[in-house]
């Protein structure tokens, strides 16, 4: 199992930047992809981005494409998502996870996740 310590949130304005990270532990942190999803009140849990373990491929949920990226530093046991021209519909709890299989295309589903970290809440402004 995976330790997934999220940070990061925070009440913003609508068109700014938000950057949150994931600290992982339990695991080798290299070996596994990595993901992040979003679910907001009254909503289910929406995917928002993956990575693969090497860093090497993305995905993105159709909602944050070209706005937000993630990143990971294998070395430091961290995942990143840098969120850009927030929205007020991007307002949601965020969550770190970890897939039990991700073969660098396409999105992945809550289903797909065995691990989850707690959560941070981001808040865009209108």
């Amino acid at each position: 199992q995976v330790q997934l310590e999220e940070s990061g949130g925070g009440l913003v304005q609508a068109g700014d930047s938000l950057r949150l990270s994931c600290a992982a532990s339990g695991r080798t942190f290299s070996k596994y992809a990595m993901a992040w999803f979003r679910q907001a009140p009254g909503k289910e849990r929406e995917f928002v981005a993956a990575i693969t373990w090497s860093g090497g491929s993305t995905s993105y949920g159709n909602s944050v494409k070209g706005r937000f990226t993630i990143s990971r530093d294998n070395a430091k046991n961290e995942v990143d998502l840098q969120m850009n021209s927030l929205e007020p519909e991007d307002t949601a709890v965020y969550y770190c996870a970890v897939p039990s299989y991700y073969t660098g295309y396409g999105p992945l589903f809550a289903s797909d996740i065995v691990d989850w970290g707690q959560g941070t809440q981001v808040t865009v402004s209108s």
